[in-house]
């Protein structure tokens, strides 16, 4: 799943592809370079951002409706003029711009707070009859700071997905919709992301496919940075990145969601030989 960032804030490439032709342009060089969907995101989720709803950082007015539809639905309407066959997904927790995205050709709504920024969201994708990602956060971003430390992140995670998944399934998103995603660095500090990553495959106890979206993330600059001294910048986390893209896959991701298509589809080709040699062993 490539990223596509039609946001001025974005903490890894805001600004790059804010207008729709450099967004165009940038899907596309993805799908050539192997991915095999496209998720395209209008508002910024990244630490700090308000989103709507919350009060946590005053300072900053969240992203309307209007807005996020103005930046993404240009970029959507074009790519699927190029290119017909691209599976899209939206990158929105809103329930007005799911619809709208759904209606302009997206096939997946990827909510990244799993239904519970806007009481709509559950409703709108059940009468969508789209795909869902449903990934797991603590809080808001300007909550995540000050989040205490779980010594069980894992246990909160499949316990907090448990619920949100039984919320999607009594308001009528079909269980085959859905994709559920361990939320790496959303509401987690550091050290928190690694028993997750760790045991990823404990999630599929749950029954459903996981994604695992670690793509540039603090996490990996913070840990990639140590024997220098210092955290990595986001440009300087693609070595890190590739390295936790490949364990996720080992650890049972079906999907990964990443802004280096090409190096990302290499490192997955190589896991999945990993992963048939091993069924073949075992066998």
């Amino acid at each position: 799943m490539g990223v596509v960032n039609v946001t001025p804030d974005s903490f890894y490439d805001g600004g790059n592809f804010l207008a729709p032709e450099p967004a165009i342009e940038h899907a596309l060089r993805l799908l050539a370079a192997g991915a095999d969907m496209l998720d395209i995101g209008g508002e910024s989720t990244r630490p700090g951002a308000r989103v709507a709803g919350d009060e946590a950082t005053p300072t900053r007015p969240p992203v309307t409706d209007k807005e996020e539809l103005q930046r993404i639905l240009p970029v959507i309407g074009e790519i699927l003029r190029q290119r017909p066959d691209t599976i899209l997904s939206i990158d929105t927790y809103k329930a007005e711009v799911a619809r709208q995205a759904v209606a302009a050709g997206a096939e997946i709504v990827n909510d990244v707070s799993a239904f519970q920024w806007d009481d709509k969201m559950a409703d709108a994708c059940a009468e969508l009859e789209c795909g869902v990602v449903m990934m797991h956060t603590r809080g808001t971003p300007g909550q995540w700071r000050k989040l205490p430390f779980e010594a069980d992140v894992l246990h909160v995670v499949e316990h907090d997905l448990a619920n949100r998944l039984q919320v999607a399934l009594e308001r009528g998103v079909l269980r085959s919709r859905i994709v559920i995603d361990p939320g790496f660095g959303f509401g987690k500090n550091f050290d928190e992301n690694y028993p997750l990553l760790a045991h990823l495959d404990r999630l599929q106890r749950l029954g459903f496919p996981v994604l695992a979206g670690t793509s540039r993330k603090s996490f990996i600059g913070r840990t990639a940075g140590k024997p220098g001294g210092a955290d990595l910048s986001p440009e300087e986390r693609l070595s890190g990145s590739i390295a936790a893209l490949t364990i996720s896959i080992l650890r049972g991701a079906h999907i990964v969601r990443v802004h280096d298509v090409r190096p990302s589809v290499q490192a997955a080709a190589i896991a999945d030989e990993v992963l048939r040699a091993s069924s073949a062993r075992a066998l």
